[in-house]
């Protein structure tokens, strides 16, 4: 993996966390909105939508750490063996392009 599509990734990677933070704060702030306006299964539906978030929340912090250590491993294995690393990326390149243009 060259340090391009590495720096590529990682913004990507940057930019879903960031949309899911901005939904996150979108969530939150419908939810301190309609605190007081709301009838019995309005407040159910608050309810839920709260532990959902919550839910959410901490599932996206476990993503996020075990995304950020599998980065860290794969950049450490690549910087160990970079000639390794570039047969099997080439290995793999010519094989997804042999099955591509297979008729």
């Amino acid at each position: 993996m060259t340090d391009a599509e590495t720096t590529e990734q990682e913004v990507t990677f940057r930019k879903l966390v960031d949309d899911f933070k901005v939904v996150v704060h979108d969530a939150e702030g419908l939810l301190k909105a309609s605190a007081g306006e709301l009838g019995e299964k309005a407040r159910e539906a608050r309810t839920r939508l709260a532990a959902s978030l919550e839910g959410a929340k901490a599932s996206f912090h476990k993503v996020e750490e075990k995304a950020v250590a599998g980065a860290k491993a794969a950049d450490q294995i690549v910087r160990e063996h970079p000639y390794q690393s570039l047969g099997v990326a080439f290995g793999v390149g010519l094989l997804i392009g042999v099955l591509v243009t297979r008729k």
